[in-house]
């Protein structure tokens, strides 16, 4: 059928694109855009009026996440495409806004067609994905989900103390509860990847079946702090010495478990941090994600089972948080899969090592990630790049989908 051959126009979604970028746009052709701030408020208002320009309605729930919907001819679950517009301090011009722009060119191909689809096509915007302004990322998808609790949410401050709360209130964008979505034919998230395995390997879709489990652990290194000039080598405790003996033990062990594993040392405090001084103690994070929760297990296994005492310093090992891996719908990633094959764009299957909102949606809709090439692998910085052109592929196998759910409604 002809409506299944329907592509998106490239030239206007590379304008969007940069439409977009100009709220917040920065000196090196970054984005700084922090949830419900003065940048914020202004591109959801460009959001809407382009919205409004298509003849959608849109609402707004208690969260501030916006709902903008093309009524179909029928009443029904929506198909949702979504993702968000809040950006990090000197973000980039794909993270997340190029999943609500590809479903507004949906929307508009849609139009520009003549076509009134069978069911509503809804295109959202979550407030605060990134949490760069009030921790934690993906609040208000956790809120969505039951993750997180809305009243403990709303007290979280940030920087210079603003609650989220009465963030929400003066940005105008505190809706009602009833407006929150709740159910959905599909939830379709197009993002770049943030990582360079597409671009390395010449793919243009990754196929993302799952965002993968993770688990982080504090490990604390108590020794003894005397004169660096003093203490002779075999009479000392020092911390610091015991913490890199850890660190090898670690990367040895965790090297070995599983080629997927990706693990991280991420954060480390050297007390008293004198430079005539012995360490006396040493804090620091080890990371580590993978899909297969079993590999997660033994990563567990393996720093529990870090001696409590290493060249005379005890070793305190403490679980911050960790999470499950949350899979995708099936049913929607096959349709995903089919979509891609028909407009014959090459593609690999992927997990997500990034958390997104569509981890959190997962959980009460049928949901499916799309992603499409980062330049480089960078993302969260002003350099981040995704080909205009590979930002159309993607939108156009998010088009498809979308018919593809349509002829089955």
């Amino acid at each position: 059928m002809q409506v299944k051959q329907l592509l998106v126009n490239g030239g206007r979604l590379k304008n969007t694109i940069e439409a977009f970028a100009d709220f917040g746009r920065t000196d090196h052709n970054g984005v700084t855009r922090l949830s419900l701030s003065e940048q914020d408020v202004r591109v959801r208002g460009y959001f809407t009026a382009c919205c409004e320009e298509l003849g959608m309605t849109v609402k707004v729930d208690d969260l501030g996440n916006m709902y903008a919907t093309l009524a179909g001819s029928e009443e029904g679950p929506p198909i949702v495409i979504g993702s968000h517009l809040d950006t990090v301090k000197k973000g980039g011009r794909f993270d997340g806004v190029l999943g609500v722009i590809a479903g507004l060119e949906v929307v508009r191909t849609l139009v520009d067609h003549g076509i009134k689809p069978l069911l509503p096509v809804t295109v959202m915007n979550f407030t605060n994905e990134e949490g760069a302004r009030f921790e934690p990322s993906m609040m208000a998808s956790g809120v969505l989900s039951g993750k997180f609790d809305k009243a403990a949410m709303l007290e979280k401050k940030d920087p210079e103390g603003i609650t989220f709360g009465d963030a929400l209130q003066a940005s105008g964008y505190a809706g009602e509860a009833e407006n929150r979505i709740r159910e959905a034919a599909a939830y379709l998230e197009l993002h770049i990847e943030q990582g360079p395995v597409l671009e390395k390997e010449n793919v243009k879709i990754g196929l993302v079946d799952c965002v993968v489990g993770m688990v982080c652990y504090e490990i604390e290194v108590t020794g003894e702090s005397d004169h660096a000039g003093t203490t002779p080598m075999d009479m000392r405790r020092d911390a610091l010495f015991a913490a890199t003996d850890i660190i090898t033990e670690l990367r040895r062990k965790l090297a070995v478990l599983d080629p997927e594993l990706v693990y991280t040392m991420g954060r480390m405090n050297v007390l008293p941090n004198i430079h005539t001084v012995i360490p006396n103690k040493v804090i620091f994070t080890v990371e580590a994600r993978h899909k297969d929760m079993d590999v997660v297990r033994e990563v567990e296994a393996i720093i529990h089972g870090l001696p409590e005492e290493v060249l005379d310093c005890s070793v305190l090992k403490t679980k911050l948080w960790g999470r499950d891996t949350v899979w995708f719908d099936p049913d929607i990633c096959g349709l995903v899969a089919d979509a891609t094959q028909k407009l014959g764009y090459s593609s690999r299957k992927l997990a997500s090592g990034a958390g997104h909102d569509a981890q959190f949606v997962a959980g009460f809709l049928p949901s499916a990630m799309i992603f499409v090439p980062s330049v480089n692998g960078k993302s969260h910085c002003e350099e981040e790049l995704t080909s205009y052109e590979d930002c159309e592929m993607g939108v156009n196998v998010v088009l498809e989908t979308v018919l593809s759910v349509l002829s089955r409604a």
